[in-house]
């Protein structure tokens, strides 16, 4: 087997003459800056959302924030097989497991459940992975929620967070 030349393979960028100095760039950044004060002065158009006054219109593709559903007995879906923590591409998701206590058995439908169920909202990409994954429709992305934090606590959502008090329904199917 033959190597291949890894110099013709990622080729540098030749910068042209006007490139070559920084005018060039602070020009094409100060015409974007004057670009949004026209748009503002003139037209009257808004380039920014004053957050806490005005909140910001999501897409309709949006699915939503993580919620975690209850059956209809009201026990709690999750019984930490880990399938959605093993799915999701940005690892996300961190699950931890324990045995229920008897006193406690008529919360949860087997005789394991998630002490522990945490997603990183950072690192989360909304892929709805976790969803599709899920054998017992615990977990879905229909929750509303606010995206903006002002610290990173905020950002990890709990099981206690997540948790919704009613029940209903497993919502499509799941083979």
């Amino acid at each position: 087997m033959g190597t291949v030349n890894v110099n013709n393979v990622a080729k540098k960028h030749q910068f042209s003459w006007y490139e070559k100095f920084y005018f060039w760039s602070i020009g094409k950044g100060l015409w974007i800056t004057l670009k949004h004060f026209i748009k503002v002065a003139f037209f009257n158009k808004q380039v920014t959302i004053e957050y806490p006054d005005k909140k910001r219109q999501y897409s309709t593709r949006f699915r939503g924030m993580h919620s975690m559903k209850r059956d209809e007995k009201g026990r709690e879906r999750c019984t930490a097989c880990f399938c959605c923590m093993w799915i999701c591409p940005a690892n996300a998701i961190h699950i931890e497991a324990a045995e229920v206590p008897t006193d406690r058995q008529h919360l949860h439908p087997e005789d394991k459940f998630a002490k522990k169920f945490e997603i990183n909202l950072l690192r989360c990409i909304f892929c709805g992975l976790c969803e599709e994954a899920c054998p017992k429709g615990a977990i879905y992305l229909d929750g509303t929620g606010e995206m903006a934090a002002d610290n990173r606590e905020d950002l990890f959502l709990t099981k206690e967070r997540m948790m919704e008090k009613t029940g209903g329904p497993i919502l499509g199917q799941r083979i």
